[in-house]
């Protein structure tokens, strides 16, 4: 049996990239894994496609507090470009404001103790949360 197509979510760090995943047509996300962001990237993602069946990318674009382009969101949009070039899926950018802030807090709140990984794998699932809602919404 075939497993359906998934979306994967990235939200980058510069030593960990937090991944988020949710099935194509149903708008349940969840955290699936942290990556350390190094030289084996390309093939720890290749291998999350392979494994999870996956379609495309959402990755988590980041502003400063007014909207405005910052060296972070830059940094985002080259890996996003390199992501195109060595995945060969399509990557929607999502803004992903206050989404670490958000992970953190809940985390906090569940009163249990959480790595750093723990955070951005959470961020990541906010990131695709928001990109479904906004496609269900349009």
């Amino acid at each position: 049996m075939t497993q359906p197509p998934t979306i994967l979510a990235l939200d980058v760090g510069e030593k960990r990239i937090g991944v988020a995943i949710a099935t194509v047509g149903l708008s349940f996300a969840h955290p699936l894994t942290t990556l350390l962001h190094d030289e084996t990237i390309w093939e720890q993602l290749t291998h999350l496609v392979d494994d999870n069946n996956s379609g495309m990318f959402v990755v988590g674009l980041p502003r400063g507090m007014s909207g405005q382009e910052t060296a972070q969101t830059r940094s985002s949009e080259v890996f996003m470009e390199q992501l195109r070039a060595n995945i060969g899926l399509p990557v929607h950018p999502q803004d992903e404001s206050v989404t670490s802030i958000k992970a953190e807090a809940e985390l906090q709140s569940r009163g249990k103790p959480y790595e750093k990984g723990d955070i951005d794998a959470l961020a990541a699932t906010y990131i695709l949360e928001d990109y479904l809602t906004e496609r269900r919404n349009s």
